[in-house]
């Protein structure tokens, strides 16, 4: 059995170790013969590196490991390259959020003008990586779960068309397992779903046991009542702003009673709610430096000094599951149905083919094919094209450099009251990534 040579790009995260570990633990299904980091920051990549290389020794020392900050060393010779960056990394994605609230409007970092300013920054970055595997390992697949993914989606579309990149996100994976908790099924793909939308921005339309039976009664009324909280404990999605955000969806469900809606809705939906009930001096990214990151790095270094993993905390994510599906379906022409984000070409029939969809698809090693959803409503319909609209103006904007453009796609973005909130923000923003984004004219 082929064995696969993969590089996480993106070796800093606090995701890595847990992409580490879900990898190790699927040896049996995946073999690899090779795993490699690369980052453009040497010092924080360092940190995991070294708690990963102990992890790599312990299970299976037959794989090697390198970390890298070069480009040629990182992308050479490699099957896949997993990509989870974050563009100015945490310090941003606190501007991302505070700067909209300023002007009461929803921070957050993917939706809304947080969203946004952090698409600006990912755009040239994932171009970068981009090309850097095509130059070095063009038979490589780049499976990507950087955010904000929908506009990264779109900018590849447009500006790297023929790219051997897929876009997934995590999010309606950890609510199935919390569907999944509440039906009492041992696993979420005990489900089949049928499910269309865009990034962070989607409904489940059928839900389904493997013998035919319709689980979406018990799924509303539980939903109708508690939104998607559960008594389990789930490694992700724990906090306390995490557990309001599964609430929110009994609000958000109440909306279309047809459907289960992606919890992100609810910034959409609900945006007033949201904002006063958000601190505008600690944000998520607060959250996350305080609770995530210093928790990651701290039992990365105890495993470093102690050059073993015994009494270490670290686990595997959601999302890195379900990354290792996907590179399986690829690598082995599985055809499992999975969710990806992919140009929509009639999926979705009464909807802009050019728009990046998320829809359930047939993966194989040709790569994904969308199953057809139909034509959906109009009120998903409406929502859809104003959001599509959006992240279609604001890849514009980056490669246009247009000014222009991107105020527009502040001002039509739900969230934003007015053009002139939309272009007092866009000017903080302007000031704030300067280092990051093109200079706009």
């Amino acid at each position: 059995m082929k064995k696969f040579s993969i590089l996480i790009a993106g070796g800093g995260s606090t995701y890595t170790p847990g992409i580490v570990l879900m990898l190790l633990s699927h040896l049996d299904r995946f073999p690899l013969r090779s795993i490699k980091f690369y980052d453009n920051d040497a010092e924080r990549q360092k940190i995991v590196a070294d708690a990963c290389e102990v992890l790599i020794r312990e299970r299976n020392p037959e794989i090697s490991f390198l970390a890298t900050t070069d480009p040629e060393t990182a992308f050479t010779d490699v099957d896949f390259v997993m990509a989870h960056i974050r563009a100015g990394k945490y310090a941003m994605r606190e501007l991302d959020e505070k700067i909209p609230m300023k002007y009461n409007v929803v921070g957050q970092e993917t939706c809304g003008p947080g969203g946004i300013a952090y698409g600006m920054r990912s755009i040239g970055a994932m171009l970068e990586l981009v090309d850097y595997m095509e130059k070095y390992s063009p038979q490589a697949w780049m499976l990507n779960y950087s955010n904000p993914a929908a506009i990264v989606a779109e900018a590849t579309r447009k500006l790297r068309p023929d790219s051997r990149i897929l876009n997934i996100c995590d999010m309606p994976i950890g609510i199935e397992r919390h569907m999944a908790e509440i039906l009492h099924l041992d696993s979420r793909k005990d489900m089949d779903i049928s499910y269309y939308g865009l990034n962070h921005f989607g409904w489940w339309t059928s839900i389904k046991d493997h013998a035919g039976n319709d689980l979406m009664p018990v799924l509303k009324e539980h939903i109708k009542e508690k939104g998607y909280c559960v008594e389990a404990q789930m490694y992700q999605h724990t906090d306390d702003s995490w557990t309001d955000t599964f609430r929110k969806a009994r609000d958000v469900y109440a909306l279309d009673p047809d459907t289960l809606p992606n919890t992100y809705l609810k910034y959409y939906f609900y945006p007033d709610y949201v904002v006063e009930h958000t601190d505008p001096a600690y944000t998520r990214a607060n959250q996350v430096m305080d609770g995530r990151e210093k928790f990651v790095f701290g039992e990365c270094r105890k495993i470093a000094e102690a050059q073993s993993s015994e009494g270490a905390d670290l686990h595997i994510d959601e999302h890195a599951s379900y990354i290792v599906d996907l590179a399986c379906a690829l690598a082995y022409n599985t055809k499992e149905k999975m969710l990806l984000i992919v140009e929509n070409n009639g999926a979705v029939q009464n909807f802009d083919p050019t728009a990046m969809v998320e829809v359930p698809c047939l993966v194989g090693s040709d790569g994904p094919q969308a199953l057809c959803i139909g034509d959906i409503p109009r009120f998903q319909k409406g929502l859809m094209e104003q959001q599509v609209a959006v992240e279609k103006l604001v890849v514009e904007a980056w490669a246009e450099q247009s000014y222009q453009k991107l105020w527009q796609a502040l001002t039509l973005s739900r969230m934003v009251p007015s053009a002139s909130v939309a272009k007092a923000i866009l000017d903080d923003l302007i000031e704030a990534n300067k280092d990051y984004w093109p200079e706009l004219k």
